[in-house]
């Protein structure tokens, strides 16, 4: 196992992958350009964790995190586009928006270390 794969911000990040790509199935056609960029964004979320993790200098690791809480607040603003163009999709909308928080969380904790 690698060390990035012990991170519970990692895991959450694989997670929140999987829900993203169930979410975008579920979003209407016409909308490919908002759902490559969130595709994009939440797999900058894991590879940036996963990259900065592999870092051993606390500088560089922190900015490979910062990058992906960034990813972070960017998935968690297309979600709310996504709800804009489809109300139906609110339950999910929050579903996502919460793992987004946890990710957020654990980001935010380790850059103010």
């Amino acid at each position: 196992m690698f060390t990035h794969e012990k991170f519970k911000a990692y895991q959450l990040a694989i997670q929140y992958w999987k829900q993203t790509i169930t979410l975008l199935e579920q979003l209407p056609s016409g909308n490919a350009a908002l759902k490559e960029q969130l595709k994009r964004a939440a797999a900058s979320i894991s590879l940036n964790i996963a990259e900065g993790t592999g870092r051993v200098n606390s500088k560089d690791r922190k900015r490979f995190y910062s990058i992906a809480r960034g990813s972070v607040l960017e998935c968690a603003a297309i979600t709310d586009l996504i709800r804009e163009i489809d109300p139906s999709l609110e339950g999910e909308v929050l579903d996502s928006k919460e793992r987004l928080r946890s990710i957020a969380n654990i980001l935010s904790s380790v850059l103010l270390r």
